[in-house]
């Protein structure tokens, strides 16, 4: 599910709060890392279990309907193409998935569940679900579109559930739009085919999730001589007006040049600049750039980076 530079970006926000002062050691920021990308995990299971919470609080809907004493002609006979849509209902037959939500106690939608009713009565009033449940035929590819387009126009933007997250866990607002985005791909990616959800893990391998440990460690650790580094390279400026988060992209990128042979200074440079467009000021990713293409040159040259295989320089 983290790609790399989600997991930089979970670095770059530990760091930060380590130079804050919001934690007391190394070892208890450490921890801090491990338990944010776990929470970022809960929140893309979370997005599954909404999904499923909305399809069974819809199936309670008609159910309730179909039993008013003087129901319609539409409540007593209700359109279910939203209960039967093949992927919903994949997602809700999910064994990895409901495992992973028990094991992981995430009751959420149990405890809370004004929230997906609420979901379902915007799903309800929407041009999109009037024009999908009209639709005589069904397929996959129409089911799957529906879904895509219920999470990407009505979930996804829904402030509500924006508030209900900020007040059940403050790491998730920095996590919102990088799970959405995730979950999006993923529902996209669904093919008719595989029949069976497979649930992506919190890390692609063991390489990636010991990359999130070491890049933090090894700044960390580094921090006195990437101040330096960075010092020399911006005589210009005064320490105390390069943004904080400016400094803490620099610092990790310098710890990729001289620590990680593996990654080619060239992605390195190129993630970091996407982190500071996403994260820092409008002008940021131009002065680090500026810092980091001086500092890669130098240290090339100088014989001060080596980097392992072909083409990684």
């Amino acid at each position: 599910m983290l790609t790399r530079r989600h997991i930089r970006a979970k670095v770059m926000q530990s760091l930060y709060a380590f130079h804050q002062g919001s934690k007391d050691s190394m070892q208890a920021e450490e921890k801090f890392l491990k338990k944010s990308t776990e929470e970022m995990y809960n929140l893309f299971l979370l997005d599954f279990e909404l999904l499923v919470s909305i399809r069974d609080y819809a199936d309670d809907y008609f159910k309730i309907a179909k039993k008013k004493f003087l129901a319609t002609e539409e409540e007593k006979n209700p359109n279910k193409k939203f209960i039967n849509n093949q992927l919903l209902k994949r997602i809700s037959d999910s064994a990895a998935i409901s495992n992973l939500v028990e094991d992981r106690k995430l009751t959420h939608w149990k405890r809370d569940d004004e929230y997906p009713k609420l979901i379902w009565d915007k799903i309800l009033e929407s041009d999109l679900y009037a024009d999908y449940i009209l639709a005589e035929t069904s397929s996959f590819k129409e089911d799957k579109e529906f879904i895509v387009d219920v999470f990407k126009l009505i979930i996804a933007p829904n402030e509500d559930l924006y508030d209900y997250y900020e007040d059940q866990n403050l790491t998730w607002i920095d996590d919102f739009p990088i799970v959405n985005t995730t979950f999006l791909k993923f529902l996209q990616k669904q093919k008719e085919s595989d029949e069976v959800i497979t649930v992506p893990r919190l890390y692609k391998n063991v390489e990636d999730e010991n990359f999130a440990k070491e890049l933090f460690t090894k700044t960390l650790l580094a921090n006195d001589q990437l101040t330096e580094i960075t010092k020399n390279k911006t005589p210009n400026w005064d320490q105390d007006r390069i943004a904080d988060i400016d400094s803490i992209l620099i610092k990790m990128a310098l710890c990729e040049f001289l620590k990680f042979p593996s990654i080619p200074v060239r992605v390195t440079i190129n993630e970091y600049l996407e982190l500071a467009k996403e994260y820092s000021t409008p002008k940021s990713s131009t002065f680090i750039n500026g810092v980091l293409d001086t500092v890669s040159k130098e240290y090339q040259t100088n014989g001060k980076i080596n980097k392992i295989g072909r083409g990684l320089m």
